[in-house]
């Protein structure tokens, strides 16, 4: 196949396009340039979409000796990802802009431009298993269960899955990174990238204060109603939060207090007790079924409603143009604009059924 190896500058990307290349498929490789005034040196893990990525992912194209180019993206990466990210926060809501970046840029801009340039997929270094059966794509949760990401790779659509390699997916990343070495990839040890590329200060808060301004509320006990301080922004507040709330005083009993929902139009943030956080339903909107077929009645699955962690056992169905699901046990911390993924466990590693957006908790 002609196959489009997206190589970020870091040593996932490069093993998966020097795996393609060993496979015996036609590869290129592109760089996406994201970020309009690109820093010139990464802080460690800080970050990403840097000129030295760039020139790490052309060291790595060179080694392979296959054709590299960088591709300008940054005005659709802003428009798609980063307004996008901003306009979740300031209506209440945690976006993942990772989920967003898989899904808008590198598997609607990037693979529409393979497309039509004729390649046959689009391989990146993402830790997922995918194969095709009878020309049903199946995503699974990859070996190396620490680096899977199958959770942010779950709003893709089938056709897009249809075109896509996942080359680590059998990998632990200690292999990958054993293998850049023996295949003298200079970024065999280069750090990963933990953090929002577009934040590389890692200062969510600052960001969102300095692309939204200051909207003062008030912070208010869900329970007795009586104003417990003053905030700048509902956007600087997550569902289960517990730090940075600004609160002197603690609680009545003594516990901590966690922020358990936000009101953008007023302004009000309310907080209280850990255990009013828990869920135990949960309404999503926008499914994506990677086998084109929403659920055929109550289904019994995993869902997870976080990149890391935030997995319940439940029974799931499609619902008009939405999911319902039922929580086997009670979950925390789950927030409306989280991506919610359902995964049926088999001995294949979890599949993943279908995911959306979550809209409503209860």
């Amino acid at each position: 196949m002609r196959v489009l190896a997206a190589m970020s500058g870091g040593v996932d990307s490069a093993v998966a396009a020097a795996r393609a290349v060993d496979a015996g498929h036609d590869v290129v490789g592109v760089h996406l340039a994201l970020s309009a005034k690109p820093g010139t040196l990464r802080t460690g893990a800080r970050g990403c979409c840097t000129i030295e990525d760039s020139r790490d992912a052309r060291r790595a194209a060179d080694l392979l000796g296959i054709p590299f180019y960088v591709w300008d993206f940054a005005e659709r990466f802003t428009e798609e990802v980063i307004e996008t990210f901003v306009g979740e926060y300031a209506a209440g809501r945690t976006p993942n802009p990772c989920l967003t970046c898989n899904e808008k840029i590198k598997f609607e801009a990037l693979l529409d431009k393979a497309m039509a340039l004729g390649f046959d997929a689009v391989c990146t270094g993402h830790y997922a298993r995918l194969s095709i059966v009878d020309g049903v794509p199946e995503l699974r949760r990859s070996r190396d269960e620490g680096k899977d990401q199958s959770y942010v790779l779950a709003s893709l659509t089938a056709e897009q899955l249809r075109h896509s390699m996942f080359p680590l997916g059998d990998s632990l990343k200690s292999e990958v990174r054993v293998e850049a070495t023996e295949r003298d990839l200079a970024v065999a040890k280069k750090p990963d990238s933990h953090d929002i590329c577009f934040i590389p200060d890692g200062d969510t808060k600052k960001f969102l204060e300095n692309k939204l301004g200051q909207t003062p509320g008030k912070l208010v006990d869900d329970e007795t109603g009586a104003v417990l301080g003053e905030h700048t922004g509902v956007h600087g507040f997550t569902i289960g939060q517990r730090k940075g709330l600004g609160i002197d005083a603690p609680a009545a009993d003594g516990r901590p207090r966690y922020v358990l929902s936000l009101e953008p139009v007023s302004g009000t943030v309310k907080v209280g007790a850990a255990e009013r956080l828990s869920v135990t339903e949960i309404d999503a909107k926008r499914p994506i079924w990677p086998s084109e077929e929403p659920l055929a009645g109550p289904t019994e699955c995993v869902i997870q409603v976080r990149a890391h962690g935030g997995t319940a056992e439940a029974v799931a169905e499609a619902d008009g143009e939405g999911i319902r699901v039922q929580l086997r046990q009670p979950l925390r911390g789950v927030a409306p604009g989280q991506a919610i993924v359902l995964y049926r466990p088999d001995g294949e590693g979890d599949l993943v059924l279908g995911s959306g957006i979550i809209a409503e908790t209860r």
